[in-house]
């Protein structure tokens, strides 16, 4: 049989891919790729891949869950090496989970590789550090669209020396503030919104938590988009960043 790779393509950035993740694009088959990887990376791929699109939105699934399981085990069992290429990392709300387990019990073999989260690869990008000591010691990553986003209990995971991280929360942002707000969250408290992280269209954007609904409106944020929310997310000090750069001089 062949092997199941389920590798992370990281945030949008070639340069951020691990070189695990680089040698599996150039060399294998079959590559089975959500919406979110970057055209830039798959166009690594060996020259005579396949190149199959699993792509989901909140509104449309190209290919539901089950039949991007059946068709991995499928195709690994007519002894084919496949990349199962996701944004960010494969185990980080990426349903790699999901994936490896019908591999497992297909009795195929699965590789997990790693890659840079979207969290930390658009954080770096946007230099909005998710711990600082003066401002964050604990990080929290949550998903924004998911089953029962109303019934979840949040209360804790935002606040003095707490960074939130959302992922999937464009969509939903207005609910997600009035969720934060009715669980005690200050209105003020900072937040950045990075949409297409690590990419040459990368934008951040900031409010307080009471107007998060409405900067995604008024912007037009799209994703892949992720939300930061704590003190660590507030407009860098700009005067202090002048200041470093001049005694640098």
């Amino acid at each position: 049989m062949g092997t199941v790779h389920l590798v992370g393509a990281g945030p949008g950035d070639p340069d951020l891919l691990t070189l695990r993740a680089a040698r599996l694009l150039m060399s294998v088959p079959l590559i089975v790729h959500d919406g979110l990887v970057s055209t830039e990376i798959l166009a690594m791929a060996r020259s005579d891949a396949r190149l199959v699109s699993v792509a989901k939105s909140r509104s449309r699934h190209s290919m539901p869950q089950d039949e991007i399981n059946a068709l991995l085990v499928r195709e690994a069992r007519a002894g084919r090496d496949v990349v199962r290429l996701k944004g960010g990392d494969p185990f980080i709300f990426g349903r790699g989970g999901e994936e490896a387990e019908a591999c497992r019990a297909a009795g195929v073999a699965v590789e997990i590789v790693p890659g840079i989260t979207s969290a930390l690869g658009a954080a770096a990008a946007a230099q909005v550090p998710l711990t600082h000591r003066d401002h964050a010691s604990i990080v929290s990553f949550v998903a924004g669209q998911c089953k029962g986003l109303s019934e979840q209990d949040w209360a804790g995971l935002a606040g003095k020396g707490r960074t939130l991280v959302i992922f999937m929360g464009v969509a939903t942002s207005a609910s997600i503030a009035e969720k934060l707000m009715a669980d005690g969250l200050s209105p003020g408290t900072p937040v950045a919104v990075i949409e297409n992280a690590t990419r040459a269209d990368m934008r951040v954007l900031r409010a307080p938590l009471a107007g998060l609904a409405g900067l995604v409106e008024r912007e037009r944020v799209k994703s892949p988009a992720l939300i930061v929310i704590g003190e660590v997310a507030a407009e860098p000090d700009t005067s202090v960043r002048a200041l470093a750069l001049e005694i640098a001089r």
